[in-house]
Protein backbone atom coordinates (compact mmCIF):
# COMPACT_ATOMS: atom_id res chain seq x y z
CA UNK A 1 0.00 0.00 0.00
CA UNK A 2 1.40 3.91 -0.72
CA UNK A 3 2.42 5.50 1.97
CA UNK A 4 0.94 9.07 2.33
CA UNK A 5 2.10 12.04 3.95
CA UNK A 6 -0.73 14.74 5.09
CA UNK A 7 0.66 18.28 4.41
CA UNK A 8 -0.42 21.60 6.28
CA UNK A 9 0.03 24.87 4.44
CA UNK A 10 -0.72 28.06 5.72
CA UNK A 11 -0.14 31.77 5.00
CA UNK A 12 3.24 32.63 5.72
CA UNK A 13 4.61 28.79 5.05
CA UNK A 14 8.51 28.93 3.87
CA UNK A 15 8.69 27.74 0.53
CA UNK A 16 11.60 26.04 0.31
CA UNK A 17 10.31 23.94 3.27
CA UNK A 18 7.75 22.73 1.74
CA UNK A 19 8.37 22.24 -2.08
CA UNK A 20 10.93 20.95 -1.43
CA UNK A 21 9.93 17.72 0.54
CA UNK A 22 7.10 17.52 -1.34
CA UNK A 23 9.16 17.08 -4.60
CA UNK A 24 11.66 14.25 -2.57
CA UNK A 25 8.47 12.29 -1.62
CA UNK A 26 6.84 12.33 -4.62
CA UNK A 27 10.07 11.64 -6.57
CA UNK A 28 10.38 8.26 -4.03
CA UNK A 29 6.71 7.35 -5.36
CA UNK A 30 5.11 8.36 -1.77
CA UNK A 31 1.68 10.27 -2.01
CA UNK A 32 1.43 14.01 -0.85
CA UNK A 33 -1.38 15.71 -0.10
CA UNK A 34 -0.98 19.39 0.96
CA UNK A 35 -4.16 20.98 2.17
CA UNK A 36 -5.20 24.19 3.63
CA UNK A 37 -8.02 24.52 6.38
CA UNK A 38 -10.29 26.54 3.60
CA UNK A 39 -9.15 24.83 0.42
CA UNK A 40 -7.97 28.26 -0.83
CA UNK A 41 -4.71 29.89 -1.99
CA UNK A 42 -1.90 30.39 0.36
CA UNK A 43 0.76 32.58 -0.24
CA UNK A 44 4.18 31.78 1.29
CA UNK A 45 6.68 33.79 3.02
CA UNK A 46 8.44 34.87 -0.34
CA UNK A 47 4.80 35.58 -2.14
CA UNK A 48 4.71 32.55 -4.15
CA UNK A 49 1.31 31.24 -4.19
CA UNK A 50 0.48 27.39 -3.59
CA UNK A 51 -3.26 25.81 -4.72
CA UNK A 52 -3.71 23.25 -2.44
CA UNK A 53 -4.64 19.30 -3.05
CA UNK A 54 -7.39 19.48 -1.43
CA UNK A 55 -9.45 21.43 1.54
CA UNK A 56 -8.57 19.82 5.12
CA UNK A 57 -12.28 18.38 5.67
CA UNK A 58 -12.01 17.08 2.74
CA UNK A 59 -9.29 14.80 3.54
CA UNK A 60 -9.51 12.10 6.56
CA UNK A 61 -6.27 12.62 8.96
CA UNK A 62 -6.58 9.17 9.69
CA UNK A 63 -5.82 8.03 6.38
CA UNK A 64 -2.34 9.59 6.26
CA UNK A 65 0.91 7.88 7.51
CA UNK A 66 2.65 11.13 8.61
CA UNK A 67 1.78 14.75 9.28
CA UNK A 68 4.58 17.06 7.81
CA UNK A 69 4.28 20.90 9.08
CA UNK A 70 6.53 23.17 7.02
CA UNK A 71 7.71 26.46 8.99
CA UNK A 72 8.01 30.26 8.44
CA UNK A 73 6.20 32.81 10.02
CA UNK A 74 2.61 31.32 9.08
CA UNK A 75 3.45 28.89 12.22
CA UNK A 76 2.77 31.55 14.46
CA UNK A 77 -0.56 31.48 13.44
CA UNK A 78 -1.47 27.81 13.27
CA UNK A 79 -0.39 28.17 16.93
CA UNK A 80 -2.58 30.26 17.67
CA UNK A 81 -5.20 28.67 15.86
CA UNK A 82 -4.93 25.67 17.29
CA UNK A 83 -5.90 22.60 14.82
CA UNK A 84 -2.51 22.07 13.88
CA UNK A 85 -1.81 21.24 17.61
CA UNK A 86 -4.88 19.23 17.94
CA UNK A 87 -4.16 16.93 14.55
CA UNK A 88 0.23 16.66 15.44
CA UNK A 89 -1.45 15.44 18.88
CA UNK A 90 -3.85 12.91 17.17
CA UNK A 91 -1.25 11.58 14.96
CA UNK A 92 1.38 11.23 17.40
CA UNK A 93 -1.31 9.41 19.97
CA UNK A 94 -2.14 6.73 17.13
CA UNK A 95 1.54 6.22 16.54
CA UNK A 96 2.43 7.74 13.40
CA UNK A 97 4.65 9.89 12.55
CA UNK A 98 4.80 13.71 13.11
CA UNK A 99 7.53 15.94 10.82
CA UNK A 100 8.73 19.67 11.04
CA UNK A 101 10.51 22.12 10.12
CA UNK A 102 12.39 25.19 10.99
CA UNK A 103 9.80 27.02 13.34
CA UNK A 104 7.11 24.44 12.98
CA UNK A 105 8.17 21.88 16.36
CA UNK A 106 7.08 24.60 18.40
CA UNK A 107 3.73 23.44 17.17
CA UNK A 108 5.31 19.71 18.31
CA UNK A 109 6.05 21.46 21.82
CA UNK A 110 2.45 22.77 22.39
CA UNK A 111 1.07 19.27 21.28
CA UNK A 112 2.98 17.91 24.12
CA UNK A 113 5.36 15.75 21.63
CA UNK A 114 8.79 17.17 22.32
CA UNK A 115 8.79 16.05 25.90
CA UNK A 116 11.68 13.66 26.16
CA UNK A 117 12.72 13.49 22.49
CA UNK A 118 15.44 14.97 20.39
CA UNK A 119 14.63 17.31 17.82
CA UNK A 120 16.13 19.96 16.08
CA UNK A 121 14.38 23.71 14.75
CA UNK A 122 15.51 26.97 13.29
CA UNK A 123 18.12 29.20 15.60
CA UNK A 124 15.09 32.12 15.55
CA UNK A 125 12.98 29.66 18.11
CA UNK A 126 15.72 27.62 20.41
CA UNK A 127 14.63 29.84 23.36
CA UNK A 128 11.13 28.73 22.84
CA UNK A 129 12.33 25.17 22.75
CA UNK A 130 14.11 23.97 25.70
CA UNK A 131 16.70 20.91 25.05
CA UNK A 132 16.51 21.42 21.03
CA UNK A 133 19.90 19.89 19.72
CA UNK A 134 21.49 21.30 16.45
CA UNK A 135 21.48 18.52 13.93
CA UNK A 136 20.38 19.03 10.30
CA UNK A 137 17.41 16.90 10.65
CA UNK A 138 16.82 14.64 14.05
CA UNK A 139 14.96 11.49 14.19
CA UNK A 140 13.37 10.34 17.37
CA UNK A 141 10.95 7.71 16.79
CA UNK A 142 7.78 9.01 15.13
CA UNK A 143 9.07 12.75 15.18
CA UNK A 144 11.25 14.57 12.36
CA UNK A 145 12.55 17.42 12.57
CA UNK A 146 14.95 19.82 11.01
CA UNK A 147 16.53 23.25 11.37
CA UNK A 148 15.49 25.02 8.70
CA UNK A 149 15.33 26.40 4.38
CA UNK A 150 18.96 24.91 4.15
CA UNK A 151 18.14 21.41 5.60
CA UNK A 152 15.06 21.30 3.16
CA UNK A 153 16.71 18.10 1.02
CA UNK A 154 18.02 16.31 4.08
CA UNK A 155 14.50 16.69 5.37
CA UNK A 156 12.96 15.56 2.61
CA UNK A 157 15.25 12.59 1.98
CA UNK A 158 15.01 11.76 5.37
CA UNK A 159 11.23 11.03 5.02
CA UNK A 160 11.58 9.41 1.96
CA UNK A 161 13.95 7.27 3.40
CA UNK A 162 11.29 6.53 6.43
CA UNK A 163 8.62 5.80 3.82
CA UNK A 164 9.77 4.15 0.73
CA UNK A 165 13.23 2.39 2.18
CA UNK A 166 16.91 3.62 1.63
CA UNK A 167 17.07 2.16 -1.85
CA UNK A 168 14.72 4.77 -2.80
CA UNK A 169 16.13 7.33 -0.97
CA UNK A 170 19.48 6.41 -2.54
CA UNK A 171 17.85 6.84 -6.00
CA UNK A 172 16.32 9.74 -5.73
CA UNK A 173 19.17 11.29 -4.00
CA UNK A 174 21.42 10.56 -7.09
CA UNK A 175 18.38 11.98 -9.41
CA UNK A 176 19.21 15.09 -7.89
CA UNK A 177 22.92 14.84 -7.45
CA UNK A 178 22.48 15.02 -3.77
Amino acid sequence: MKKRVLCLVTDGFEETELVTPVNLLRRGGVEVVMVTWDGGTATGRGGIRLLPDAEFSAVKPEDFDVLMIPGGPGVMDLLKDGRAVSLAREFHQSGRTVAAICAAPLILKEAGILEGRAFTAHFSVHGELPGVTDGRVVADGPVVTSRGPGTAVDFGLALVKLLAGDQVASEVAAGIMA
